[in-house]
This record gives structure tokens, C-alpha cells and sequence, in this order.
């Protein structure tokens, strides 16, 4: 009897490995013998609506069209995609980046208004450059702020933006493109003040209109929406950043797969298919990064 209880319970961690294993990340030539291509997006912007389309939900839908195997969208957030993608999470110290603990892997790569930072690039591989983006400062049109004037000199720009915040309070999120530790801002006397009641990018302004801190920060793509659906409500300052670069994420053990999606970019945007799709999430996006459109490769 003890013998056929060890033997049961040997099975049982047999079983549970091999759950793990089919779940763990996996290369181009995993994913076509699987048949399925798991995309990671989180509800942002347009990018991933969350209403079953988006940018970056069409784009990984024809990926996965053009490497032979059926899509599946798996939703995630800003804290934790990463962690789905890798099955590690992430700690920053500094600019020392680890990955620690043993989660379950849900998806094979990230596409959702993604921006190429450094402590990411740590830890995973980006496809080529997918989309533009900038960070800028952003205040209720009500408030006492001004918007800069502006120059060709966009470091100059970036100081005098950063100068006119003081010490006034900035509503921010922490882990995603809007952490101000990307940017200097962490330690300067600012009134740093991080959204923590979910990590939804598309309520920092809803939450700035509430008063919850007079200045927030926010992405180029998701500013142009913003500004459409809360016209005369908020109004942009000046840039926070260099122009930044948004692009699909894998994990380091999965260059083929990477690849194929860069020849799936390169293919997209010499036939045409690109530019529907940015002039369909995007419009008039183009007049904010003329060169970035520019490229055809």
C-alpha cells in the first residue's frame, strides 16, 4: 500500500513538472509544433483597447497568421507582464536589475505600447522599433502652468520643463514608462505622488482632473487621445524626455521568434500594411514624428 502511495504521489510531481514545462517560454520552432502564439497585451491606449482589437493586437494577429499558428490574446498589466512573460519577477535596484521567485509563464511575447528602457532591455529582447513616444508634462488647462515655448534644442526643453514642476506635486506610476525614476525626477524635491489604486495608464488624467496632484506625466500616443476626449480639460507643458522608441518584447531564449517578427515588420511595412494600421489607431500621430514614419524598414 505505501509503495503505490509513493508511487501516485511520484506521479503527481511528474505531472505537475510537465504542466510547467508546457507553459514555460518557448521559441519560434516551440510555438508552430504548439500551435498557438500567446501575445501579452494590457488595456492601454490604443494599443490594446480591450475591446478584442488595438495596434498591437492586429499586428501580433497577423504575426501569428504569418508563422502558421492560431492567436490567443491573454490580458496582463504593467506590474506583472514581465513576470508572465519570463515566469521571474523583476527588482530594480538602482541600475542593478534581477529576476527572482517561480511563476507560471502565460504568454510568449509582449506587444502593448511597449517603450524600450534600459532596465528592461536588461532582462528581455526588443523586435525592431514598432511605434514613437515621448513623455510629456502634462497640467489641468485651468492651472497657473504654461506650456513652454519650445526650441530646436529638445535637452534645453527637457530642463526647463523639469524646472517648472519645483516642487508641486506629480501624479506617476511606478515599473512603467511614467516611473519618474526613468527620467530624474526621483530625489529633486518633487512632490512625487504614484497612482497605486490599479495600473492603468488610461486614469492618470481622470485622476489629475480629480485633483489628485497638479501635474502628471503621459505618453505621446496616449496624450493625443486624451486630448481629443478631454478637449479643454488638460493641456501639455513641454517634453520630459527624448523621443522614445515602443517595440514587441521576448524573452532572451527566444531569438527565432524574435526574428521572425522583425521579417514580419519589415514584410507589413513595404506592403502597406503597417501605415493602415497607424493611420487607424492613430491618426495624425505622423505630425508629431515625421521621420520615425519616414522609414520604411
Amino acid at each position: 500500500m505505501k509503495l503505490i502511495v509513493k508511487i501516485g504521489r511520484l506521479l503527481t510531481w511528474f505531472l505537475l513538472v510537465c504542466s510547467v514545462t508546457a507553459t514555460w517560454a518557448a521559441d519560434l520552432k516551440e510555438i508552430q509544433a504548439r500551435g498557438e502564439l500567446r501575445h501579452l497585451g494590457i488595456k492601454y491606449a490604443n494599443f490594446v483597447t480591450g475591446a478584442g482589437d488595438g495596434f498591437d493586437v492586429e499586428l501580433a494577429q497577423g504575426f501569428a497568421k504569418s508563422i502558421g499558428v492560431k492567436y490567443t490574446l491573454v490580458y496582463s498589466d504593467f506590474y506583472n507582464v514581465i513576470r508572465d512573460l519570463l515566469g521571474k519577477d523583476v527588482v530594480r535596484n538602482g541600475a542593478e536589475v534581477t529576476l527572482t521567485g517561480s511563476f507560471p509563464v502565460k504568454g510568449d511575447m509582449i506587444a502593448t505600447g511597449f517603450t524600450m528602457l534600459p532596465w528592461r532591455e536588461a532582462v528581455l529582447i526588443y523586435s525592431q522599433p514598432t511605434f514613437p513616444s515621448q513623455v510629456l508634462l502634462v497640467a489641468r488647462a485651468d492651472s497657473h502652468f504654461s506650456p513652454i515655448k519650445g526650441s530646436k534644442d529638445l535637452p534645453k526643453d527637457i530642463q526647463e520643463t523639469k524646472s517648472l514642476i519645483g516642487k508641486n506635486s506629480l501624479l506617476v506610476m511606478e515599473r512603467t514608462c511614467l516611473d519618474p525614476a526613468n527620467y530624474g525626477l526621483k530625489g529633486t524635491g518633487v512632490d512625487l505622488r504614484a497612482y497605486t489604486r490599479n495600473t492603468n495608464l488610461n486614469e492618470m488624467v481622470p485622476a489629475l482632473l480629480n485633483k489628485e496632484a497638479e501635474l502628471t506625466l503621459l505618453d505621446v500616443p496616449d496624450a493625443i487621445l486624451d486630448l481629443k476626449k478631454w478637449a479643454g480639460q488638460i493641456k501639455v507643458i513641454g517634453p520630459i524626455s527624448e523621443q522614445q522608441r515602443l517595440a514587441a518584447a521576448f524573452p532572451k531564449d527566444a531569438p527565432e521568434l524574435r526574428k521572425a517578427f522583425d521579417d514580419y515588420l519589415v514584410k507589413i511595412k513595404a506592403d502597406g500594411t503597417y501605415d493602415t494600421l497607424v493611420d487607424k489607431y492613430y491618426p495624425g500621430i505622423r505630425r508629431y514624428f515625421p521621420e520615425f514614419f519616414a522609414k520604411k524598414s
